[in-house]
């Protein structure tokens, strides 16, 4: 057998696993959601779960005995539409692909009520659920676990509620109820021909390889295919060794006994492929649903490896997850850059010194990019080749695992990056073309290929590929322990145009109309679905800049069922003001930008994006400081007006957006100190199609790693900055200001350049004037009694000038002000962000 050394660990060969269930089909019409043609005809014992890699060191876990009789050869329940573009319909009186034995409890369903200033807040309603499902997951009874909440998918609503939240929805009642009438129509079907989206959603329990007692069963739809066999290091990649059966949907199907020896056909960690007669010619593929994929030295192609550890190899989670906090903190994160070193980090690295960094810095969560397996390093991993393998660039799955597990000791969520909005156009790795098919997982024609970002689109209108992603999700927070996902690219999801060369101007009609993909917010709507009824406390954050209503309003009242909108326009904002003096700045147009959001509806706001980290854009640091930030940072040497100005405003320049921008607050790391290089990966010369050359860096990685060690130098001003966001993040821990009921905008001074606005207790005051301090300026308020500082960004600790006594107390007058009853009196020095709480004491 063949073994990789991935990271510094070796797999091995493995004793015993398990598996069981999941599904299969053929292509779909692109016109509407397909209904299923059925792939598993009878129950078996596959269906009853599937063995957790949670299991206790040296225990063999099996599920129950029996035969796979799933893909028999008998005849088939219902007939076969041999034209992919066409549904299929199973007989409604024939097919129960399953049937679980087990009872669940009541389950708590979420309402929507409006609240003060139009913000929207849970309530439980308790409705009985006569439905049969199984957790599908067999654990060790001395498993530590997570207090248990009810893990049960509610019904679908009636969608109407969302008239109530917000009326202009009724001049587009035609599209949203026909929207919710084809989500109930799915939710039936699944429910209907697949025994419900629990079970739907474990389609990784049938399809790719599963484990029994008597040996392993691997299974692929691949409706394309002509031939099919099984390759890899067990079989010296012989394609007549191990060669596939097809049923008539589609679904290619081997079985392969234990050796003699009661060990697996396949060691653990040895290289498998499925080879393919396509109309495309011969290929071998990597398994679409393969759960580990590496790239040997020296190879370009990646290798499919088929990952199942001995049970002592196995990571078993000692931590509970953390709840999900009121206000999110998000540190976003990427493993491979996140070494001082000038290399490719890993997740235990990450989880040793990393983590701890996070957690200092007062963020609750960390959301973790490029986790999902990619071939180009470079995509910063949204070119995904392998949806159910994490990165093996990093370390194994059980590093991964084992670095979950730590954050969720240190009381940190774990959010992951998921890419469902396209996937990689590389055919020697991914999904595009895996059959010889353009229309395999994805749309035919133009409509199947992202011309900006060279990649290929998901068909939602497909049944299997409804399976394929919903199955993802899962099991990214079920195998993993993830706390949730931040949805990439949604914006390119729900419009046929993805958002390109369109400015959404906040008209309706740009939301709902013919250029809506709904087939693509049906998905939304059901992967939404699954992620809060089995995972209560899991997080969705979606990437939307188009602004869609409903968005993040459940999807009982007829939302699309996110918790989060990234709030898009904030960081636009920034780039657009940097572009220009500050002199010109317009306080009330940055008050409105922060707050020009639904207020029904949740986001996480944020200064600047990862992209702007890239070689060939600027941070918000870079656009402040430029080259000086190269000359400059150090203490013992002169400081120039532009670091002092640069360092002033990117201060300021992050509290005023978390102070305005949303309920929770993103970081991409490093830029909490203003890292002052650019991200560049590894690369060598380029030819362009017009015969040009782009140079490349020598594939180094000198650009490809975060200076961790300026922002903790003490002697250097990066230090200064850093300890700045620390203290903010840990403002907002203290007071909650971000979730706080209580906002109110007093004061937007354009000749003076001055913001005001109370957040909670807290009173925010900014002073972008270039040069004027003032004194004896007059601040109101609403709540009357002492104030004092709490946070000053002029701080010599935070790199300011220390204009400001911090043992002062402010006392209000009834003297009205700005509208408000109460006020009291302040210095705001030039280029200041101060914040007052009102004291018992």
């Amino acid at each position: 057998m063949a073994s990789f050394a991935v990271s510094g660990a070796r797999l091995g060969v493995v004793r015993a696993g398990g598996g069981g269930g999941g599904g299969g089909g053929p292509a779909a019409r692109s016109g509407g959601v397909d209904l299923p043609s059925v792939l598993f005809r009878r129950k078996d014992s596959f269906s009853r779960g599937v063995v957790s890699c949670a299991g206790a060191p040296g225990k063999v876990l099996v599920p129950g005995g029996g035969s796979d009789d799933l893909l028999s050869s008998a005849e088939p329940d219902v007939e076969t539409q041999e034209q992919p573009e066409e549904s299929q319909i199973p007989d409604d009186n024939k097919v129960k692909p399953f049937e679980e034995e087990e009872e669940i409890p009541a389950v708590a369903e979420a309402s929507i009520k409006v609240v003060a200033e139009d913000k929207l807040e849970s309530s439980e309603v308790i409705q009985d659920i006569e439905e049969n499902v199984t957790e599908g997951v067999i654990k060790d009874a001395d498993e530590p676990t997570v207090e248990d909440k009810p893990r049960v998918i509610p019904p679908p609503g009636d969608g109407q509620k969302i008239y109530q939240i917000d009326p202009m929805l009724e001049g587009f009642r035609n599209h949203l109820d026909y929207r919710y009438s084809e989500y109930k129509r799915m939710r039936a079907a699944i429910d209907q021909h697949e025994g419900g989206l629990d079970a739907f959603s474990r389609g990784y329990e049938k399809l790719g390889f599963t484990r029994s007692a008597e040996g392993i069963t691997y299974r692929e739809w691949a409706p394309g295919a002509q031939s099919a066999a099984l390759v890899g290091d067990f079989n010296n990649w012989n394609p007549n060794a191990d060669t596939m059966t097809r049923n008539e949907y589609g679904v290619w199907e081997i079985s392969l006994p234990n050796n003699a020896d009661g060990s697996p056909a396949i060691p653990h960690g040895s290289r498998v492929k499925i080879r393919m007669d396509t109309p495309s010619g011969v290929k071998d593929s990597i398994p679409a649903w393969i759960k580990f994929a590496v790239q040997a030295p020296g190879e370009i192609p990646y290798n499919g490896i088929y990952y199942d550890p001995p049970e002592e190899e196995k990571y078993v989670f000692q931590h509970p997850q953390p709840k999900r906090p009121n206000s999110l903190r998000i540190y976003e994160s990427h493993i491979g850059m996140s070494s001082p070193e000038p290399k490719i980090n890993t997740y235990a690295n990450f989880r040793d010194e990393v983590l701890p960094r996070i957690k200092k810095l007062g963020y609750n969560a960390v959301q973790i990019m490029a986790i999902q397996e990619h071939s180009y390093y470079a995509s910063f991993g949204y070119h995904v080749t392998n949806f159910f393998a994490p990165s093996s660039r990093f370390g194994t799955p059980e590093d991964l695992k084992s670095l979950i597990d730590k954050a969720h000791e240190l009381g940190l969520l774990v959010l992951m990056d998921i890419v469902h909005s396209h996937a990689s156009n590389n055919t020697l790795d991914g999904l595009n073309g895996f059959d010889g098919t353009d229309t395999h997982y994805f749309h035919g024609g133009p409509r199947g290929h992202h011309w900006m970002w060279d990649s290929r689109l998901f068909n939602y209108g497909s049944w299997e590929v409804l399976r394929y992603l919903l199955s993802n999700a899962r099991w990214w927070l079920e195998e993993y322990k993830f706390d949730g996902f931040r949805f990439d690219g949604v914006t390119s999801m729900m419009y046929t145009h993805h958002g390109l060369q369109v400015a959404f101007t906040g008209n309706y009609g740009e939301y709902f109309g013919f250029a809506t993909d709904v087939d693509a917010v049906v998905y939304l709507m059901l992967v939404n679905d699954l992620i809060h009824g089995l995972y209560p406390e899991a997080v969705a954050i979606g990437e939307d800049v188009s602004g869609m209503p409903t968005f993040c309003i459940p999807v009982q009242d007829g939302g699309v069922g996110f918790d989060y909108r990234l709030h898009m326009a904030v960081p636009d904002k920034w780039i657009e003001l940097l572009k220009q003096s500050d002199e010109y700045w317009k306080m009330g147009d940055i008050v409105h930008t922060l707050t020009n959001r639904r207020w029904s509806e949740k986001c996480v706001t944020y200064a600047e994006s990862h992209d702007q980290a890239l070689v060939g854009d600027k941070t918000i640091a870079f656009w402040l400081m430029d080259k000086d930030m190269y000359d400059f940072m150090a203490l013992d040497r002169p400081s120039t007006p532009r670091i002092d100005r640069g360092i002033a405003l990117h201060k300021m320049i992050r509290l005023v957006t978390m102070g305005l921008g949303g309920e929770g607050y993103l970081n991409f790391m490093g830029n909490e100190f203003g890292h002052p290089e650019w991200i560049d990966f590894p690369r060598g010369p380029q030819s362009l199609p017009n015969g040009s050359v782009l140079p490349g860096n020598n594939y180094s990685f000198d650009k490809c790693r975060r200076r961790f060690d300026l922002g903790d130098a003490d002697y250097l001003r990066y230090h200064g900055m850093q300890e700045f966001d620390q203290a903010m993040q840990h403002l907002e821990e203290k007071y909650g200001f971000m979730t706080s009921e209580h906002q109110y905008i007093s004061r937007k001074h354009e000749e003076d350049k001055v913001i005001i606005f109370e957040r909670g207790d807290l009173v925010f005051v900014f002073n972008f004037h270039w040069s004027n301090s003032y004194f004896d300026y007059r601040v109101g308020c609403l709540k009357p009694g002492k104030y004092k500082i709490v946070l000053d960004s002029d701080d010599g600790l935070f790199g300011g000038f220390s204009r400001l006594d911090h043992d002062a107390e402010y006392f209000t007058a009834d003297w009205p002000h700005d509208n408000r009853p109460c006020s009291f009196s302040v210095y705001t020095p030039s280029r200041t962000a101060v914040v007052y709480a009102l004291t018992e004491d």
